[in-house]
């Protein structure tokens, strides 16, 4: 049941897989207007004939109102925000596409997790640069599966904006009776939390392969954490926002919940597949397999040692294998949990 009796702001949403329309279907469902935009012609028409995603989401029933298109400017033609909920290796060419269409005032808000592949660069850096600096820009994350969102299950997250009244409006599209959206100012600290989970998600997920235990899985979560406000710190985000939502919140669900695709690849790597086997299995994108590469770039630019991470993009590269890395962590030297202060 919708929590307003009348459409208040359209949202074009781009990306239909299970994210963007997992958030679409929410969006509508509190009234207001919705416009799904994807490339996959099938799943148009299914969206608007069978109000279902069949590949994505199937036998979740998406509200009768929910419009989907194959056209760009179609989608963007009267939308008051824009929401990109596209892979991170998309994000770029998405927002440029959409750039043209993008009516004056409305502002950009993004879903997607993970950075710029190639260059590191965080997605509100590159949606800066594609956009201009007098757009109002926004980043939906936090603790979320798709699938659960889209069946209406209790969910939270935060949306991080330079603007205080973009933020605002982006979070009240999505808050509603099941669905809490919290609002805070640290775009920097919410993307790293959004993207460096995934990695660690990886270990644990390996450990879990292995069959390591909940010890092992608990200290892993616990030091991963650790390794995300170090780099955090380094790169000027605010500690706060990885205690909540954006940090904390992602990645014990990441870690912890078999939806998570890369805990998957973590696990069929620990019970001794091959990456290859591994992605062919989950059937799509597996954000971790670039953004290893771009949090270990960081980490090097700022001079921040993380050997969970390290150790994570080494075994996806091949380079190790993932008992060879427990090995690596295991044997490293004993010493005091924060040696001077937390950011050691």
């Amino acid at each position: 049941m919708a929590d307003m009796t009348e459409p208040t702001l359209t949202v074009a949403v781009l990306g239909a897989g299970s994210w963007g329309t997992a958030l679409a279907a929410l969006i509508a469902r509190h009234g207001h207007r919705a416009v799904l935009w994807g490339r996959d012609a099938d799943v148009i028409a299914a969206i608007n004939a069978g109000h279902e995603n069949p590949r994505y989401l199937p036998g979740i029933v998406l509200p009768a109102s929910l419009q989907a298109t194959g056209e760009l400017a179609e989608a963007l033609a009267t939308a008051d925000i824009v929401l990109l909920a596209v892979p991170s290796h998309a994000f770029a060419d998405t927002l440029r596409a959409a750039a043209p269409h993008r009516r004056p005032g409305a502002g950009v808000a993004w879903a997607t997790k993970g950075f710029e592949p190639g260059s590191g660069r965080f997605l509100h850096e590159v949606a800066g640069e594609v956009l201009g600096a007098q757009i109002a820009l926004a980043v939906v994350t936090g603790p979320s599966f798709a699938k659960e969102v889209a069946i209406g299950l209790p969910t939270a997250l935060t949306v991080h904006s330079d603007s205080p009244a973009f933020a605002q409006a982006v979070a009240e599209v999505l808050h509603g009776a099941a669905f809490r959206a919290y609002t805070g100012n640290d775009m920097l600290g919410a993307e790293l939390g959004g993207a460096m989970k995934n990695v660690l998600a990886v270990a644990t997920g390996v450990a879990d392969g292995m069959q390591l235990g909940l010890n092992a899985r608990a200290g892993l979560i616990t030091r991963g954490l650790n390794e995300m406000l170090r780099l955090n710190h380094a790169i000027g985000g605010q500690p706060e926002t990885l205690m909540g939502l954006a940090g904390l919140g992602d990645l014990v669900l990441t870690c912890t919940g078999d939806l998570s695709r890369n805990r998957r690849l973590g696990l069929a790597l620990g019970r001794g597949q091959s990456i290859e086997d591994a992605v062919r299995e989950i059937g799509q994108v597996v954000e971790s397999m670039q953004t290893a590469d771009e949090v270990m770039r960081q980490a090097q630019r700022h001079g921040v040692e993380l050997p969970i991470s390290s150790a994570v993009q080494a075994v996806l590269h091949g380079r190790i294998t993932p008992a060879d890395g427990l090995r690596q962590l295991l044997a490293r030297e004993q010493k005091a949990e924060y040696p001077r202060d937390l950011f050691c």
